[in-house]
């Protein structure tokens, strides 16, 4: 993060996404982060976890110190990481709230330590090089979900409810911009309302309708920031059929409205 900071001349990168996963590891930090226009105070022994396609922005006060990790799921395919071990992880927050992971002392040395390994891998010619960066990712990242997992290590019966948040969350993906209602949902999955709310309550600690409304607010933030398209436009893309209802539902879910939002966040 030193030479990211220096290379940059200290000055503040724009909001930004990528096609690609981040992890950050700050040892010492000030200033903020911001993940999908929620804004974290950056501070000492922190990891922070952004997923592709997220909005992030790091405002530093003072040059950091840490590691910035980005890999692809190209590069966890070769290193023999499955795409559902990273989907099973408590880690990457696609939607809603990413706060960082606050480890110990004694947790963030041991995920230091993993990242300083990476590092000199990463330095070296080494001809399987990233084989070895590939397992030293996987041990950091299980290090990581054990620190913020109550069990981190699931049974089979959990394992099911696993599944289910998995076929959730890629069915809202595919239809979000159509669909809102949990029995939509439900139905796809072949199961009760009730028992999807239960499930994705237990597991992620909000239910199913505050997921899906999640998912839409953040896509609609990210239209409103990135592209010129008009409120209306941004809320017909999202399945709304009048604009008032859209403009109600964004002022319901973030204290503002669209215009609000667009002229607050692209003017800072």
């Amino acid at each position: 993060m030193e030479d990211i900071y220096t290379k940059r001349d200290g000055n503040v990168d724009e909001p930004h996404r990528h096609d690609y996963y981040t992890v950050l590891i700050i040892k010492n930090a000030k200033g903020e982060h911001k993940i999908d226009f929620n804004t974290y105070e950056l501070e000492n022994c922190q990891v922070f976890f952004v997923a592709p396609g997220q909005v992030h922005q790091v405002i530093e006060t003072e040059k950091s110190v840490g590691y910035s990790l980005v890999f692809s799921n190209q590069f966890l395919i070769e290193s023999s990481i499955s795409l559902s071990f990273i989907d099973n992880l408590n880690l990457f927050q696609n939607y809603g709230q990413s706060p960082p992971l606050m480890p110990s002392q004694k947790q963030f040395e041991a995920i230091e330590k993993f990242a300083q390994e990476m590092y000199e891998l990463f330095q070296n010619d080494s001809s399987m090089k990233f084989l070895s960066i590939g397992a030293y990712l996987k041990l950091l990242l299980i290090e990581c979900n054990a620190i913020c997992s109550i069990h981190p290590f699931e049974s089979e019966v959990e394992s099911a409810g696993d599944n289910l948040i998995r076929s959730f969350k890629k069915t809202v993906d595919r239809h979000y911009k159509s669909e809102h209602s949990t029995s939509f949902y439900a139905n796809e999955l072949n199961i009760t309302p009730d028992h999807l709310n239960r499930t994705i309550k237990a597991k992620i600690g909000k239910t199913a309708k505050e997921y899906i409304q999640a998912r839409i607010i953040t896509e609609a933030k990210r239209l409103l920031y990135f592209t010129d398209v008009t409120n209306k436009e941004v809320g017909y893309e999202l399945g709304f059929s009048e604009p008032a209802n859209f403009s109600a539902f964004f002022k319901k879910n973030t204290d503002m409205s669209p215009s609000q939002f667009r002229k607050t966040e692209v003017l800072r």
